[in-house]
């Protein structure tokens, strides 16, 4: 059970099943290195989920974690990390405070709208070579899309595309598909679709529903707007309320 934040309206009891959390953790074992998860930096309230990924993926993998009141405190002391996963707020107040360690080689940002001034500044400042944005709210399990950016890439503003058993639509008024490149509700499906609100049946009815493109599953209608660029990621484009 994690409470959102309430930012749209009053904090809700999301109902998240074990196996939505166990295919966050085997995407994770694919895409992530051993070595760029072996010391994760756990700065993160358990009560926010990003804190699953930071605990039960290195935990997964025998990895060791570094456990701090909050990620600003590596501006009090410098930590041999592998590994930030944090919001883009403080990342930044890191960076200008010249503490983001040597040794961090990954960073993964989400929960806060990710600019590419940001990811070309963090890597102007530091050695990090890889800057993740993630993407989901907590109805669909700690992340549903991602893209990874290297260093050296071109820097482009987009939380990419869905992570392993995941799908994603773009949705008008009416629930159909909206025209490539045009902008739409983001619906998520798969693994990752939480069981439904706590004691809010009626919101659980509204915000979950069957999917009219894949039989036996279910879409969370995240409030969210999307577009897809030309090259196939999306580009977040802010609340439709």
């Amino acid at each position: 059970m994690i409470y959102t934040s309430g930012s749209t309206g009053t904090p809700k009891g999301v109902m998240i099943e074990h196996a939505s959390t166990v295919n966050l953790l085997h995407w994770s074992s694919d895409v992530f290195t051993a070595s760029e998860i072996s010391r994760t930096l756990f700065a993160t309230s358990i009560s926010f989920d990003l804190s699953v990924y930071e605990c039960f993926v290195p935990l997964s993998q025998g990895s060791t974690l570094y456990l701090v009141e909050n990620a600003l405190a590596l501006a009090e002391r410098s930590l041999d990390i592998s590994l930030i996963n944090t919001v883009p707020s403080a990342i930044a107040a890191l960076v200008d405070r010249k503490a983001v360690p040597a040794s961090a080689s990954v960073v993964n940002l989400a929960g806060e709208w990710l600019t590419a001034e940001l990811i070309e500044k963090i890597f102007a400042s530091s050695r990090v070579q890889k800057i993740c944005n993630l993407y989901a709210p907590s109805e669909t399990t700690t992340y549903s899309t991602w893209i990874c950016v290297r260093r050296g890439d071109v820097v482009v503003e987009t939380i990419g595309r869905p992570i392993a058993n995941t799908r994603v639509y773009l949705v008008d008024d009416h629930g159909g598909l909206v025209p490539f490149g045009a902008a739409g509700e983001l619906c998520i499906g798969g693994a990752g679709v939480a069981r439904g609100y706590l004691n809010r049946p009626e919101l659980t009815a509204e915000r979950f529903i069957a999917s009219p493109f894949v039989d036996g599953d279910r879409l969370y209608r995240t409030g969210d707007l999307a577009r897809y660029l030309p090259d196939g990621n999306l580009e977040f484009l802010g609340r439709n309320d």
